[in-house]
């Protein structure tokens, strides 16, 4: 029972944070693909970065046993697939599964309509798994299922990599909203301001 109020409890906060954050709306969402609002995946990355660290500090501590951690299989043409299946719907509707159930509680009917069609493809999903089931599956990668199994470099060189990311990644993205906000950014200016 307590498994099943801490989810619900970490549920309520998370989407309270998302409505909070702006992440309700899809204007917000999509701005991210236009490159014009960095938020989401400032976010998004932020999460990705302190978990990582925040896992291999507390392994190292001794307080985590990383042994213990359940990590799937690294399916390559899989994810890249669903990657590309979830983006573009986000691109499309503004919404992912999570924000959609955001904007639907904050009564937005867009996002009700998202939510709606969401439902009807797990349902068609689920009808058609026994025949599409080897796609879920596809491109195993086998050299490993962690960035530093597959690469043989150590999690502190990785975290420390993503770190850099994390930094750069921040400064193009805060650059790129700052020029949008003056005018649309040239693929030429994107990449001088990479520079």
């Amino acid at each position: 029972m307590m498994t099943i109020l801490s989810g619900l409890l970490l549920g309520f906060g998370f989407g309270y944070v998302l409505e909070n954050a702006g992440f309700g709306s899809p204007c917000k969402l999509t701005a991210q693909f236009k490159l014009t609002d960095w938020s989401v995946f400032k976010v998004m990355f932020t999460a990705i970065v302190f978990t990582s660290v925040g896992l291999m500090v507390l392994g190292q501590f001794g307080l985590v046993d990383m042994d213990n951690i359940f990590i799937p299989p690294a399916f390559m043409i899989a994810a890249g697939l669903g990657g590309a299946l979830v983006g573009a719907g986000f691109a499309i509707g503004g919404y992912c599964p999570g924000t959609s159930i955001v904007g639907f509680v904050s009564g937005r009917l867009d996002a009700i309509v998202f939510l709606i069609g969401l439902l009807i493809g797990t349902f068609i999903f689920a009808g058609a798994f026994s025949s599409i089931e080897s796609l879920t599956s596809a491109g195993e990668y086998a050299k490993g299922d962690t960035l530093s199994d597959a690469l043989g470099i150590s999690n502190l060189v990785i975290n420390a990599l993503m770190v850099v990311m994390a930094i750069g990644i921040f400064w193009l993205g805060t650059w790129m909203e700052k020029k949008s906000a003056t005018g649309p950014v040239t693929a030429q200016e994107a990449v001088d301001g990479a520079k």
